[in-house]
């Protein structure tokens, strides 16, 4: 617990003010807003900031008292953002900020080497027979990296809570599910088992991965209702008009 007894440091208003008006002017210096305990015998005064374009912010001098001296002596003076600062928005890194979609013709966006989605081929599940990975070793064929395990949960998660998944007013509207749709491109591998690619040049989801228990209205077996089917024609009326009265007009 920070002893506040010692009064010389709170006292200290002038020492700082007079501190602080000799490193940026008298101009921009407003009135004591306070002094806050830091230490032992360490206590920050501060001061309203009047430099323009810094509105909210403040003047912080730190003052110290040592045990044996009649005096304060400073320590340091910062300016730092007060509650209604303008501030800069909290950094977030490159990587992060990037957001699908936003790679254009010739970006690159290399994967980290310890990229937890991937894991070299021969950690994978699916190798083929020992035959077939000994040939494939002695060419160069195959990918250097596969998905991992973590990278393929992370991909069915995705794409199952996205706009191809079951829970969007599109699915929960739907006449069928993509599951039984004859326009569905079956999958190989272990996300056959939840996924599949619409071939329907007229769905929303067209050349696009969608959940089995996705659905819209252009599934393959969708009927109209009689309701929504086009009125029919009117029986014909019988037509009195002859030949020979349309050649009087």
């Amino acid at each position: 617990m920070i002893d506040t007894a010692d009064p010389v440091p709170f006292e200290a208003t002038d020492l700082a003010r007079a501190a602080l008006v000799e490193q940026v002017g008298q101009d921009v210096v407003g009135e004591h807003l306070g002094a806050t305990p830091e230490d032992q015998g360490v206590v920050t005064h501060r001061f309203g900031c009047l430099q323009r374009g810094y509105r909210g912010w403040i003047w912080a001098v730190t003052v110290a008292h040592a045990a044996g001296q009649e005096q304060a002596t400073v320590d340091e003076v910062v300016m730092l953002p007060g509650d209604e600062a303008i501030v800069a928005p909290t950094w977030v890194p490159y990587r992060d900020r990037i957001k699908p979609g936003d790679l254009s013709p010739g970006d690159l966006l290399p994967a980290d080497e310890d990229d937890p989605r991937l894991v070299p081929t021969w950690l994978d599940g699916e190798r083929p027979d020992p035959v077939a990975q000994a040939v494939l070793d002695e060419v160069g064929l195959g990918r250097s990296r596969v998905l991992s395990l973590e990278g393929r949960d992370l991909a069915a998660n995705r794409w199952y809570a996205g706009e191809q998944g079951p829970d969007v007013p599109l699915a929960q509207s739907a006449p069928g599910r993509c599951g039984g749709c004859g326009f569905l491109v079956r999958l190989a591998g272990p996300m056959a088992t939840m996924f599949g690619v619409c071939a329907n040049e007229y769905a929303n989801d067209d050349a696009r991965v969608v959940a089995l228990d996705h659905g819209c209205g252009a599934h393959s077996e969708a009927q109209l209702r009689k309701k929504q089917l086009p009125p029919p024609l009117p029986d014909p009326v019988f037509d009195t008009v002859r030949r020979d009265d349309l050649e009087q007009f």
